[in-house]
C-alpha cells in the first residue's frame, strides 16, 4: 500500500489551502443564501408586493414551472459574485498590477519565431535568426 505518498498528498500545503476554501466558501455561501432568502427578497417583496419569490408559479398546457426558488438561486449567485468580484478580484488587480509595473523587462519575443529570447540577445536561441538587441 501507497499510505506514506497518499499522506503526503494530503498533507501538502495547496489541498489544505484548498479544503479550507471550500469550507470557507460553503459557509459564505449558506450567510448569502440566508442574506437573500430573508432580508433582500422581502425587501422587494414589500415593493414588488409579493409576499413570496419562492411560491411564484406559472402553468402551460397542465404543466406547472415553479421559478421562485429559481429567483432566489439567481439573487444570490448575483450577490456571491458581486462581493468575490469587488472584494477579492478587483483588489487582487490593483496590487498584481503595481508589483507588475516596477517589474523590469529581462525578455523579449523573436520577431520571426516568436519564442521568448533575453532582451540583450543579438540572436534568437531558437531559430537563430538574428535580431537587433535592445537598448544598444
Amino acid at each position: 500500500m501507497h499510505v506514506k505518498g497518499f499522506r503526503n498528498f494530503i498533507a501538502r500545503g495547496n489541498m489544505i489551502d484548498l479544503a479550507v476554501a471550500v469550507v470557507i466558501g460553503t459557509a459564505f455561501t449558506a450567510v448569502v443564501t440566508a442574506i437573500v432568502a430573508d432580508l433582500i427578497t422581502p425587501l422587494i417583496a414589500a415593493i414588488a408586493g409579493q409576499p413570496n419569490f419562492g411560491n411564484l408559479t406559472f402553468t402551460i398546457h397542465k404543466s406547472t414551472f415553479k421559478y421562485g426558488a429559481f429567483f432566489n438561486a439567481l439573487l444570490s449567485f448575483l450577490i456571491i459574485a458581486a462581493v468575490v468580484y469587488y472584494l477579492i478580484v478587483a483588489p487582487m488587480a490593483k496590487i498584481t498590477a503595481r508589483f507588475q509595473r516596477n517589474v523590469e523587462v529581462t525578455t523579449r519575443d523573436c520577431p520571426y519565431c516568436l519564442s521568448t529570447i533575453p532582451i540583450a540577445a543579438s540572436r534568437c536561441k531558437d531559430c537563430t535568426s538574428p535580431v537587433t538587441p535592445v537598448g544598444r
